[in-house]
């Protein structure tokens, strides 16, 4: 753990004063849970779907749906849902992750295309606080993808909400919000500045957030990049959701280029947070997961590599789809 600052080691996990009071017994538990990968590099099957740079799922929680980011390019979750025979057209919610364009890349096209079907579809836009402050590239400030966007979005008819604490969005799914950067998980580029309220900094994507199911075994994570770090985001959901297992983690955790050390680190991290299941994909990388797996003593059933098209289901597990099998 060298590459953890002596100091940060040495300061206890505290609950942030933002943070919700941890739920109680009598909290709603979701049951019927579903994740579908929609957008992420490998397509799962050679007659449905394409692979890209990019993010996207549906999830599914006892009879509603939410939508979490829209892929890179314009086209791509549009015709993915299509050709899996997903009808997004019947979805309100969409939360944003974060800014970038990798995760926001579909989302004029969906809106526009869906909204002909269903004006409400994707009418309700969650995102945290941060996504629409300008970021500074080479000297020179520039609006955030979102924040280009948002006046063609509202004046068709959509609505951005703004969270700046945990929420819970539907029975038993909240909205992180922004994630407190406990461990010094540099999951970034570090190649721009954001302008916040108080000043330029380092752009360190202060608006990147998740989503958290809360089921009766104990919580399921998505997330489109993990920039905030897995452990932040793992940490700060059993401490504003709550103090349960992460059981499954499924998404963009951005470890590709992490090292050996810090994927010990990381996977010995996750073991102590109960982690079963692994659906890894988009910016996670395959060596990653294959890493993780291994020390944090999971199996080839449930640790695996995402594509379009594969799913975690509440009480059956991964599927895969072959390629990622």
């Amino acid at each position: 753990m060298s590459w953890i600052p002596s100091l940060l080691v040495a300061i206890a996990i505290a609950t942030p004063a933002h943070a919700r009071t941890p739920m109680h017994g009598d909290a709603h538990r979701a049951t019927d849970v579903k994740v579908t990968v929609l957008s992420t590099m490998l397509a799962g099957d050679p007659a449905r779907g394409i692979g890209e740079w990019g993010y996207s799922a549906l999830i599914e929680v006892d009879g509603r749906t939410l939508l979490l980011d829209t892929g890179a390019r314009p086209e791509t979750v549009l015709r993915n849902a299509r050709e899996l025979g997903i009808d997004l057209s019947r979805v309100t919610d969409l939360v944003l992750t974060h800014n970038h364009d990798d995760h926001t890349g579909g989302l004029l096209t969906l809106r526009r295309e869906l909204s002909k079907q269903n004006p409400v579809a994707l009418s309700r836009i969650h995102v945290a606080r941060g996504i629409f402050w300008d970021r500074i590239t080479a000297g020179k400030s520039e609006k955030s993808s979102v924040a280009a966007m948002r006046t063609e979005l509202e004046s068709g008819g959509a609505t951005f909400i703004e969270h700046d604490k945990a929420t819970e969005l539907m029975p038993g799914v909240w909205f992180t919000g922004p994630v407190p950067r406990t461990w010094p998980e540099r999951n970034w580029s570090g190649a721009r500045q954001v302008r916040t309220p108080a000043g330029d900094v380092e752009d360190n994507v202060p608006d990147d957030a998740s989503v958290v199911i809360d089921t009766p075994e104990g919580l399921v994570l998505v997330s489109g990049c993990g920039h905030a770090g897995i452990i932040n985001t793992v940490e700060f959901a059993r401490s504003a959701v709550r103090a349960a297992p992460v059981v499954a983690a499924i998404g963009g955790f951005h470890l590709f280029n992490a090292t050996d050390e810090q994927l010990a680190w990381t996977a010995g991290k996750l073991k102590d947070a109960g982690l079963v299941y692994l659906l890894g994909g988009h910016c996670t990388g395959i060596e990653a997961v294959y890493r993780i797996r291994e020390l944090a003593g999971l199996t080839r059933r449930t640790a695996m590599v995402s594509a379009v098209g594969s799913t975690f289901t509440r009480g059956k597990g991964i599927s895969p789809l072959a390629l990622a099998s």
